[in-house]
């Protein structure tokens, strides 16, 4: 998992050094792939449900009740009740599970918009006739 992340990282410091944030959709639908990315990562680190997994449960899901309104219930909706417990590891699972389908739509998403706009070139050679359409 440590050198899939490094791979994205690289991924993004590439757009950012080569200008790709400028096609706005392609480069949001990447954040959020990133951010599909770790929520997974962050539900599949609890799954052993050791120590360290339950506090790490319990401290980044208290950070989402920092939402007004609906932080709270939010919170108790994760969790599956009142505090991190059985529910909370199933619950956890299944999200482990199904995001990868929603990671994968969402790469095919961000594959589709990428061939629309076109790769950032960073040899400065026109490929516009190599581009099918």
């Amino acid at each position: 998992a440590s050198f899939f992340f490094i791979c994205i990282y690289l991924h993004i410091g590439r757009g950012l050094r080569y200008g790709s944030y400028m096609f706005k959709e392609t480069w949001n639908i990447g954040v959020i792939l990133l951010l599909l990315v770790m929520a997974t990562a962050f539900v599949g680190y609890v799954l052993p449900w050791g120590q360290m997994s339950f506090w790490g449960a319990t401290v980044i899901t208290n950070l989402l009740s920092a939402i007004p309104y609906l932080g709270e219930s939010l919170v108790q909706w994760i969790w599956g009740g009142f505090a991190v417990d059985n529910p909370t590891l199933t619950r956890f699972f299944t999200f482990h599970f199904m995001l990868p389908f929603f990671i994968a739509g969402m790469s095919i998403i961000h594959l589709l918009f990428l061939h629309k706009t076109g790769s950032n070139n960073p040899t400065g050679i026109p490929s516009d006739q190599d581009k099918v359409s």
